[in-house]
């Protein structure tokens, strides 16, 4: 009986040692991010606590400030045609190394994926030396390409991990009713892996919205996007509108994480109905 005790006591300070923990740690990883937050509503022009007072004027400033809005529209419509580049061509890339007899898969999904492994410093630099001969330096097709490039991995990986759980019985089946190849690809595969190739563009777009080091190597003054105008901001005069920026910033990611967990709820619906 007293060893039965031993036992629940230490399982309790097990457990209460493992939440204080990861309280520890997870305020170690917020924490810096949370002190920006009460900074943007400072009326102050300094970054620094105690905060002199409460004032929206950084978060007007930054709304109505011409270079933020003209940042904002690059970033939005950059990022979106970003993200239908990459969509389109990492469903057709995820369905194709999803088939068993697909050649030399092990060697092309590496190859895929390095944007997401090698230095981004080195993925810019050779963007670069690919776009300049092209004259795609300074130009938007040239930084859509681009994002569309690094955006591409995330809807390979999370497409071909939906596409490992599909029945592939499903598509002989609709075969077998006469349906033919793209018809059952849109009747049938399509609706079932929407949820993970939904989950792959957010990814995108969130990659390429936050992209900053490639925008400075192939980007001109006309594609300065939100990223890049919060580097520039800092590097050349302390504007604490960059706070209300990143305030948004940090609102506009929780969005997105918010909105992949709905998806892959989601993806996990449509995998359980499968079964």
């Amino acid at each position: 009986m007293t060893e039965q005790r031993n036992k629940v006591l230490t399982e309790r300070i097990a457990s209460r040692w493992v939440r204080v923990h990861t309280a520890l740690v997870l305020f170690f990883l917020v924490a810096p991010i949370v002190a920006i937050i009460p900074l943007s509503f400072n009326s102050g022009s300094y970054f620094s606590y105690p905060l002199q007072g409460f004032s929206l004027r950084w978060y007007e400033q930054a709304l109505t400030s011409p270079d933020w809005q003209r940042s904002l529209l690059n970033s939005v419509g950059i990022g979106a045609a970003s993200t239908l580049i990459a969509t389109g061509l990492g469903t057709l890339a995820a369905l194709g190394l999803s088939r068993a007899q697909f050649p030399l898969r092990s060697v092309i999904m590496p190859i895929i994926i390095s944007p997401m492994i090698v230095p981004i410093v080195v993925v810019a630099a050779g963007f670069y030396l690919i776009f300049a001969p092209l004259g795609l330096v300074n130009s938007y097709p040239g930084v859509i390409l681009a994002h569309a490039a690094l955006g591409t991995p995330f809807v390979v990986i999370t497409v071909t991990a939906s596409l490992l759980s599909f029945d592939q019985s499903l598509l002989r089946a609709a075969s077998g009713l006469g349906a033919k190849p793209w018809t059952a690809f849109r009747r049938v595969t399509l609706p079932l892996i929407t949820p993970a190739v939904a989950t792959g563009s957010v990814f995108a777009f969130a990659t390429s919205f936050d992209e900053v080091i490639v925008i400075l190597f192939i980007g001109g003054p006309d594609q300065r996007t939100v990223p890049r105008q919060m580097w520039s901001g800092i590097r050349d005069s302390i504007d604490p509108s960059i706070l209300a920026v990143a305030t948004m910033l940090i609102v506009f990611a929780v969005l997105l994480f918010a909105s992949i967990n709905w998806l892959r709820g989601r993806a996990a619906a449509a995998s359980r109905a499968l079964v």
